[in-house]
């Protein structure tokens, strides 16, 4: 990863007075629940304004949000014992809050900080987060930093030093305890472990275990408790009678008080992500979950508890602040690109929220990632690299030209230029994970060791570091920040900032960055107007005003008239000779339309997710619509030819649209009849001879060409091809796709089959193209599921009507599976059978022309080949049990299972399968068989979710075994999880 030179700096690791920046963190909260004290971030550079004026949203549980704002407050002078006495706080708040201030060592337990011990404190990665009064500033404008919080926090720091010191024996805190003496009596004192407190003050009280370091809020005190009641130990069998047995076995403590009532304290929970909505999320083997969590009650007797003389407002608001420095940090990271790139845009400054948007992957699940941004950069760098090649190479050929950029736009050319500008030290490619977030002078407890081999913290681009294992984990940091990164996803951020750059400041800013790249790609003016020489050679071929007519249909006249006889010119004509035709305008036009088509529907379409906006930019793009809006404006019959196939083709498709206008029936690509590849190309070429007689002007093209294309689909309106549709439904569904296809003569069979819980689903299509025959069989696949309930709801009229054009029209010449081929609903062993009993209806236009169900006893008889029981081992690594049931399922044609998890949290630590913890998660499995029913177990509890999903898997394997279904090898049948 990349260093942040915001947050760099070396004044914690000298003893002198040092002056630091300070920005005000407020945090306001949309429900009554609680006060959040401000914090105050110190840091030795000066924020960027957006990082300094940030706001970001949290989101709590339900309906409940904080919002977080950034604000600068000047600058601060802190002393030599302020910084040692900021440090010290720092140090002992956010290890007992997210760390830990015990060694795990059992004799003798150790508090980590004693005198000689030395806390992180890296020069990248240094800042402090301290508590602030409220109100925040005082009249004066000087930033209040709540000492008395502090003091009171350095302290505690001292006492447990004392407590914990060498000149006490160390297996006991007995005779460290017991020299705090107090003379209060009465029945409405509490003894803490420093100092006696009346009840009044007790609820919401922050207190400190002295015999674990955890930090607690007292909710109530528990008269009818003591510390000889029996123990209690949720989900557990206890083995100890009462709490002072608990507390003497375990930890070697004589209660000094055990009369006095318990006090009921909530622990300190972990950080969560607080930056995505935790309702529902997505878990790391691609199935949804749920998690449940609650708080931990615990009962502690009160004189094991230090008072911290902190507010439950301040630590309320301590667990929002990994999630407000990770937002931060992210921002920071954007700007600092930002500054990279600013010497080579003299104009408006790029947001950073587009750069940090265009550095961010899907795999971080945020609510924004580089999709949207990338789709965009695609066509601008297309568009801006067609230019180019178009004019500096007037004699090449479109063949040779669209090679070119092939190779300029390559994944491998993107990858190459944007590991030049170490672009991959810069993209965040993995999930917030707050259990592994640290502040300054914290311990980690979730450390991963570097193993990588390099010492500094960029990675040298050699090839000792790239690898092309599958297994490879991507994106997960090790503590130096050394990350596994895909190629494409670096050629991927390349797009995604060239669209963030197109967003920000237009095309300008767009060959700017690309200049700071490595590739200058900016067209020179003379250029254009050599193209426009150069097509002016063929206004002598013009006869009489057909360029006028088409002109008026443009509604914009040409200051070259060549350029549009050029446009309009196929290759087949000869009138003018070979080398006057449309393909080099239509190799221009098709990039220009891709990027004006791709602009409006970016900022038309702002809400819509980049799946969504992808495919309708494909629905706008293709060659279908451009046919449709060739045909619809009569510009064919402008098309300068010498085909006779081609006129016989132009003639069949317009009669074909008449005839399926006169219906009433809405066109699609996938029902109306494939259209000639020359109208589209048409369309183009005239976009591509417009581009240039206007001198690149794309607004001026976008005014000619957006009434032509117009109405353009909506997303409501949107029909995706059958397959494309189906894919995705299977994939929402958890139902697992299979395809199928045999080549019999010219003609292709695509079988396709779906296998739902109970039922198999199987449908074919036939045609001379590949993809229209899977179009076919998927169609047929989405009305039977339709009659099950399932399908896209915004699709689902579309989808009715789209069915009844595609397989009744007259006008449409496909193939349709004969009425007695029902759908197959049966397990897998019997389908064979059920797909050899099928038969061709007399006189069928299959049995005629492609002989469909010959090829299906063909499939089917080698399906009856393959081996009934399949055969494999488990990896040993965390995921083996949870992907050999997938491989299972997948093999089997059975749907996906499905996981639930739920997670228990203890107050001491807990051993489970080896693995010490305080929370236990167990997790259970559905897995519908397919004329079976269903198997539901419950695996065994384990520390981590991953863990108990695998346990749970694995008791699936075991399970599936004894039924005969699977064979696991005996070697791996004692796997551990």
């Amino acid at each position: 990863m990349t260093t942040l030179r915001a947050l760099s700096g070396t004044w914690a690791s000298q003893a002198n007075d040092v002056i630091l920046n300070t920005y005000e963190i407020k945090f306001i909260c949309n429900v009554d629940s609680g006060n959040y004290s401000p914090f105050v971030l110190l840091t030795e550079a000066r924020l960027d304004d957006d990082v300094a004026n940030a706001e970001i949203e949290l989101h709590l549980h339900l309906n409940k949000m904080v919002r977080s704002s950034v604000s600068p407050c000047g600058q601060i002078e802190l002393n030599a014992s302020q910084v040692a006495k900021s440090k010290l706080f720092h140090e002992f708040f956010f290890n007992g809050l997210f760390g830990k201030l015990f060694s795990h060592t059992k004799t003798p337990r150790e508090f980590l900080l004693e005198d000689e011990k030395q806390f992180p404190w890296s020069s990248s990665y240094m800042y402090m987060l301290l508590p602030m009064e409220s109100p925040v500033p005082t009249s004066t404008g000087i930033m209040k930093i709540n000492w008395k919080e502090i003091d009171a926090c350095i302290s505690v720091v001292e006492f447990l030093r004392n407590i914990y010191s060498i000149n006490c024996h160390r297996s006991s805190l007995t005779c460290s305890m017991s020299s705090y003496a107090t003379k209060c009596e009465g029945t409405n004192i509490i003894h803490m472990a420093n100092e006696a407190v009346y009840t009044q003050y007790i609820k919401g009280m922050v207190v400190l275990a002295v015999h674990t370091g955890r930090i607690y809020t007292v909710l109530d005190i528990m008269n009818n408790m003591c510390a000889d009641s029996p123990f209690d130990d949720p989900g557990k069998r206890s083995k100890f009678n009462s709490f002072s047995h608990y507390y003497h076995q375990k930890y070697n403590i004589v209660l000094q008080h055990p009369g006095q009532p318990l006090l009921l304290v909530k622990q300190s929970h972990y950080p969560y992500n607080l930056l995505v909505p935790s309702t529902k999320y997505k878990v790391a083997d691609g199935y949804f979950g749920s998690s449940e969590k609650s708080n931990i009650l615990v009962h502690i007797p009160p004189e094991l508890l230090v008072h911290l003389n902190v507010s439950s407002d301040t630590l309320r608001s301590s667990y929002l602040l990994p999630s407000v420095m990770h937002r931060l940090e992210s921002m920071m990271l954007a700007c600092q690109l930002q500054q990279e790139t600013c010497c080579i845009y003299s104009g408006h400054s790029i947001s950073s929220s587009l750069i940090l948007e265009a550095i961010t992957t899907s795999r971080c699940s945020d609510n924004f990632s580089m999709e949207r941004l990338e789709l965009l950069g695609d066509s601008v760098l297309k568009y801006i690299v067609s230019c180019l090649l178009f004019l500096k190479y007037p004699m090449k050929s479109e063949g040779q030209l669209s090679e070119y950029r092939s190779w300029i736009v390559s994944n491998s050319t993107l990858h190459k230029l944007g590991t030049h500008r170490y672009l991959q030290g810069y993209i965040q490619d993995c999930p917030f994970d707050p259990r592994r977030w640290v502040a300054p002078g914290q311990i980690s407890l979730r450390p991963l060791p570097c193993t990588c081999g390099v010492d500094t913290s960029e990675v040298p681009l050699e090839k000792e570091y790239w690898s092309e294992e599958a297994s490879t984990v991507v994106g997960k940091a090790c503590d130096k920040g050394h990350r596994w990164i895909c190629s494409k996803t670096i050629a991927d951020c390349v797009e995604a900032l060239i669209g963030a750059y197109y967003v920000g400041g237009g095309l300008r800013a767009a060959l700017s960055l690309l200049r700071w790249l490595g590739m200058d790609v900016s067209p020179e003016p003379v250029m254009i107007e050599e193209a426009k020489m150069n097509s002016s050679i063929w206004l002598h071929h013009l006869r009489g005003n057909e360029i006028d007519w088409l002109e008026s249909k443009l509604d914009y006249r040409f200051s070259n008239k060549g350029l549009l006889l050029e446009a309009i010119t196929h290759p087949s004509h000869q009138g003018v000779g070979n080398k006057c035709c449309y393909q080099r305008l239509e190799f221009l036009g098709d990039s220009v339309l891709g990027l004006l088509i791709t602009w409006y529907l970016f900022q038309t379409h702002v809400d819509l997710d980049p799946g969504e906006l992808s495919d309708l930019r494909s629905a706008l793009i293709s060659n279908e619509n451009f046919a449709q809006a060739t045909v619809r404006h009569n510009f064919e019959k402008h098309l300068r030819h010498s085909s006779e196939g081609l006129s016989k083709k132009l003639r069949e498709y317009r009669k074909d649209v008449s005839e399926f206008q006169g219906t009433g029936d809405s066109m699609t690509s996938f029902a109306m009849p494939k259209a000639p590849k020359a109208l589209g190309d048409l369309l183009e070429s005239i976009a591509g001879a417009v581009l240039i007689d206007t001198d690149l002007n794309l607004d001026r093209v976008w005014e000619v060409f957006k009434p032509l294309l117009s109405p353009m689909v909506t997303p409501d309106k949107l029909e995706l091809p059958p397959l494309h549709e189906l894919a995705k439904l299977c994939n929402r569904m958890g139902y697992p796709l299979y395809t199928q296809v045999t080549y019999r003569g010219e003609q292709v069979v695509a079988e396709l089959s779906i296998q739902l819980e109970e039922d198999l689903l199987v449908r074919h299509g036939c045609n001379l193209q590949r993809k229209t025959a899977k179009d076919q069989a998927a169609l047929q696949l989405l009305k039977d599921l339709e009659t099950r309930g399932i399908s896209h709801a915004q699709y689902l009229s579309q989808r009715r009507q789209q069915d009844d054009n595609f397989c009744s029209a007259s006008s449409v010449k496909i193939c349709v599976p004969p009425k007695d081929m029902q759908i197959v609903r049966t397990n897998l062993q019997n389908v064979p059978e059920c797909l050899l009993s099928l038969e061709p209806s007399p006189g069928s236009f299959l049995e005629e022309s492609c002989q469909l169900n010959d090829l299906v006893k063909e499939i089917s008889t080698s399906k009856l080949n393959e081996p009934d029981v399949p055969v494999f081992s488990l990896k040993k690594e965390k995921g083996g049990p949870r992907n050999a049931l997938f491989e299972l399922c997948a093999i089997s044609k059975w749907p996906m299972p499905k996981f639930e998890s739920t997670e228990q949290k203890f107050r001491t630590p807990i051993v489970l399968d080896g693995v010490t913890g305080f929370n236990s998660y167990t997790s259970s499995i559905t897995l519908h068989i397919p004329n079976s029913g269903a198997i539901n177990l419950v695996g065994e509890p384990r520390t981590d979710k991953k863990s108990s999903r695998d346990a749970v898997a694995f008791a699936m394997l075991v399970e599936l075994q004894k039924q005969g279904r699977c064979i696991i090898k005996e070697p791996r049948l004692t796997y551990k999880v």
